[in-house]
């Protein structure tokens, strides 16, 4: 009988990860998620544009951040192994997604 992550069907993907992966990136976003409650109480309270944009431009670093790290692990990990097991349409996926984080 198959594990139960091997019968995931193809239009629902899933990834495990590593438990320092997984804090990594949870830290992460729970940090992100406090700059941008930040900000709010920052327009709330009516605080300098400048202030508050410069704010938001350290999120989009920290966003950015985010995606590096995510992509990393992504290449490293599902790109790889489904090449490996010869789904080359892996490489399109990445090769879409890349073009969407350029934008």
């Amino acid at each position: 009988m198959a594990e139960k992550k091997d019968m995931v069907c193809e239009c629902c993907k899933t990834k495990h990860r590593e438990e320092k992966e997984y804090k990594d990136l949870i830290r992460r976003l729970n940090r992100i998620e406090g700059q941008v409650r930040g900000v709010r109480n920052m327009v709330e309270t009516d605080r300098y544009c400048v202030d508050i944009l410069t704010q938001v431009s350290a999120i989009t670093a920290a966003l950015n951040a985010f995606n590096k790290e995510l992509l990393s692990q992504h290449i490293k990990s599902c790109v790889v192994h489904d090449i490996q097991n010869g789904k080359q349409e892996t490489v399109d996926e990445l090769c879409a997604t890349l073009q969407k984080l350029m934008k």
